[in-house]
């Protein structure tokens, strides 16, 4: 099988340099239209996917992403391996602003998002208890090293819905009482969704402030958050270009199952289905609803 790496690009990363034949190129999807043009192109011999998740110029908020378009447009153009590059802030003294965190795992506050593309007429039910990919988890924390970046392998992501930043007594709670390490606006449902579209997901969240818990850092400063992201923007892009060296062009089954989480998941009789929606999931779940 051949491997395609799609990169959804958050606040501040617009872009990838170095793509060979690269365009921009309007994926249509059944679910709405996705955040903008893709652009494709091979990077040293392997295709690549690039997503802005925001559109170019930052249009869309974190609660009207097209989360569900994005997702299938990129399982539309082949993509099987998906990289979340965002921003966030840190609930850790030494998780610090500049920093680069590879999550592992998500706690969930939207509330204002389908955070599905199963529903009535075809249910499914897939495992998030591991939302992420260890083997791209593993790959995107080498390319962090290799780029010289101070990045921290794991950490629990609390997704809130924005687009106002926590009050002093959620961030309090958020980090003492729930025990998480970073907060951003984005990464859900986006990892479920890529879990229901059979994608491997790997989360790299780039630290920019520490939220307001910190006694000695106050409110979030969003000019500091714009200036950390700037510095960042440079480092994320040059670790989305080791990534190719460190996946390779050739893609074997997923070890970890990441790419057959529908294989017992649809729980709606075939001949109860509603054809409608099966059509709509031609891409996400073709290959178990035939």
């Amino acid at each position: 099988m051949e491997s395609c790496i799609g990169i959804i690009g958050g606040s501040g990363v617009y872009q990838i340099d170095g793509l060979e034949d690269a365009r921009w190129q309007a994926v249509e999807s059944p679910w709405g239209t996705p955040s903008d043009e893709i652009l494709t192109g091979v990077l040293n011999g392997v295709k690549m996917a690039f997503l802005p998740r925001h559109g170019r110029g930052h249009v869309h908020s974190p609660s009207t992403v097209p989360y569900r378009a994005n997702i299938d447009a990129l399982k539309r153009l082949g993509v099987s391996d998906v990289i979340s590059v965002s921003a966030c802030g840190s609930f850790r003294e030494e998780m610090a602003p500049g920093d680069f965190v590879i999550v592992d795992q998500f706690i969930d506050r939207t509330f204002a998002r389908e955070k599905s593309f199963f529903g009535s007429g075809c249910v499914a039910h897939v495992s998030v208890a591991h939302p992420t990919c260890a083997r791209l988890s593993k790959a995107a924390f080498e390319a962090a090293q290799a780029q010289g970046v101070k990045v921290h392998m794991g950490g629990t992501y609390l997704a809130m819905e924005g687009p106002q930043f926590s009050t002093l007594a959620e961030s309090r709670m958020y980090r003492d009482a729930w025990g998480a390490d970073v907060i951003g606006m984005t990464n859900m449902p986006e990892a479920k969704l890529a879990r229901e579209a059979e994608l491997c997901y790997a989360s790299v969240t780039m630290i920019t402030d520490y939220d307001s818990w910190h006694p000695d850092h106050g409110a979030v400063d969003i000019a500091e958050i714009i200036a950390t992201l700037t510095a960042n923007a440079d480092n994320a892009r040059g670790l989305v270009a080791r990534l190719p060296g460190l996946l390779g062009a050739g893609r074997a089954p997923c070890e970890h199952g990441c790419d057959r989480a529908l294989e017992h998941a649809v729980m709606t009789a075939p001949e109860k289905r509603d054809p409608a929606l099966v059509a709509k999931l031609d891409a996400v779940a073709g290959r178990v609803l035939g």
